[in-house]
């Protein structure tokens, strides 16, 4: 029923109260006894403290005194009266501050719970929105705990690393992403991007470029990341770069043969015109025709030169990484099984790393085309280290070669357009103090690549310098 009270419009609560007021002093002066009625007044000043500011509930505490002391029967005297009415007054007062002070601080609660209702629906909303972008999103996203496990990963990232849908957490990281075991621990905020080999669940090896940062927790370091494959433009920058060679090494040979046929053209009539004078005149064209055949001669001395200036120490080891995410999917949609082998603590070596790269490309593209018919397909690139040297053998087991003494030179009858791969293959190699070789094998073609060991770094000045693996 009290609460009923205080219930409605502020108007009908002073209403209701001021009801009360008047009823109770109505019964005191109505009913003339020995206990005061003055105490009820205290159920009014309750409903005052709901609706009346803190000056309005003590002026309508100062009239319930008045009242309850109008109608009092006791006689009023200063000694005693006093103290009644100041003692009173706080009890009216005070209830009604109290109601007050309650109210106010319910109508606080509520606002503030309002207010965080609020900023929670918003605050669901906005992570609800960014989970679907970050679930929608093609990129890999995911976050790493301080022990190097997968706490958050979308299903891009399962898709990338080749792993079911959420079994990434709790996994380690740097089983797909190896690099991320150098990243440095601090204590600062860490952002950059890199570029490095990813791997994965099955194995399979892919290109992958890196957007990561760190950032501090109450339970330590945390690692937010994106990672994208880049497999494919590596494909399609190292397939260009071999197109763009061969392409560029034709217009060269296109134009030193037009200055050939030029040549020999002059060289024809000088001819005709010794056959047509066998006597008279012969001076003057034998002297045109010594200076014709030097000019085929000073054609003929130009060769690749023997030597590379961007020659470096190279990691084999990477490098073969590399080819495989280049050459695998190719070979994969024409059921070519390809098997890379390397020899343990493989060493550094000594070469020109976008024209080995181009050399290996030749090969792998020279094996696609030999083993297209064939019912076995299989290629296998072997890399070990003999001495000071390191080998590289490339078998295939497409159709051989029938004539392995034509092999290594340009403009050859059976040679798909002008015949250049091997011939531009061998003069990389050599240009970095190697060799290209073919090797007879029962099945299929074998070339062997001879590459020499990496270059000893020279510390001059207490500070090393040394060749650079750069792509």
């Amino acid at each position: 029923m009290a609460s009923r009270l205080f219930r409605n419009s502020t108007r009908s609560l002073l209403l209701r109260a001021s009801f009360l007021i008047f009823l109770i002093a109505l019964a005191d002066w109505l009913i003339d006894a020995a206990i005061p009625l003055g105490f009820l007044y205290l159920l009014p000043m309750q409903v005052f403290g709901r609706v009346l500011n803190r000056w309005q509930i003590c002026i309508a505490a100062a009239v319930c005194t008045f009242l309850t002391e109008a109608f009092n029967s006791l006689k009023w005297t200063a000694a005693v009266g006093l103290p009644r009415d100041i003692l009173t007054f706080s009890a009216f007062s005070g209830i009604g501050l109290f109601v007050y002070g309650v109210g106010r601080s319910r109508r606080a609660s509520s606002e503030h719970l309002r207010e965080l209702q609020s900023e929670i629906t918003a605050r669901q909303d906005a992570e609800e929105q960014l989970k679907v972008l970050i679930e929608s999103n093609p990129a890999a996203i995911f976050t790493v705990d301080a022990d190097g496990s997968f706490s958050i990963a979308n299903d891009a990232a399962h898709r990338l690393f080749g792993v079911r849908p959420g079994r990434l957490q709790g996994t380690s990281v740097h089983l797909y992403l190896p690099s991320l075991l150098n990243l440095p621990t601090t204590q600062h905020a860490f952002r950059t991007v890199m570029q490095c080999q990813g791997t994965r669940q099955n194995g399979e090896i892919f290109l992958a470029d890196v957007w990561f940062s760190t950032y501090q927790t109450s339970v330590g370091t945390r690692l937010a990341a994106m990672v994208v494959d880049a497999s494919e433009g590596l494909r399609t920058y190292e397939e260009s770069s071999l197109h763009q060679l061969l392409s560029g090494s034709r217009i060269l040979i296109a134009a030193v043969s037009h200055e050939i046929r030029n040549v020999c053209a002059a060289i024809a009539v000088v001819h005709q015109n010794l056959e047509r004078s066998p006597s008279q005149g012969n001076g003057n064209d034998l002297a045109a025709l010594g200076t014709l055949i030097q000019s085929l001669e000073k054609i003929a001395s130009k060769d690749v030169p023997n030597d590379s200036g961007h020659a470096a120490n190279v990691d084999l080891h990477s490098l073969l990484g590399e080819l495989r995410i280049v050459i695998e999917p190719s070979l994969e949609d024409l059921g070519i099984t390809l098997t890379i082998t390397e020899e343990a603590n493989l060493p550094e070596v000594f070469a020109d790393r976008p024209s080995l790269m181009q050399v290996f490309l030749n090969l792998v593209k020279n094996s696609e085309r030999a083993m297209a018919s064939q019912p076995r397909k299989e290629l296998s690139i072997v890399a070990k280290a003999v001495e000071q040297k390191v080998f590289v053998h490339i078998l295939d087991t497409g159709l051989g070669v029938t004539n392995p003494n034509e092999l290594f030179k340009p403009f050859q009858q059976q040679a798909e357009a002008t015949g250049l791969g091997l011939y531009l293959s061998r003069a990389f190699v050599r240009s970095f103090q190697g060799d290209l070789r073919y090797e007879t094998s029962p099945i299929g073609a074998s070339f062997v690549i001879e590459l020499q060991h990496g270059k000893k770094r020279a510390i001059t000045d207490g500070q090393t310098s040394s060749h650079s693996d750069s792509r």
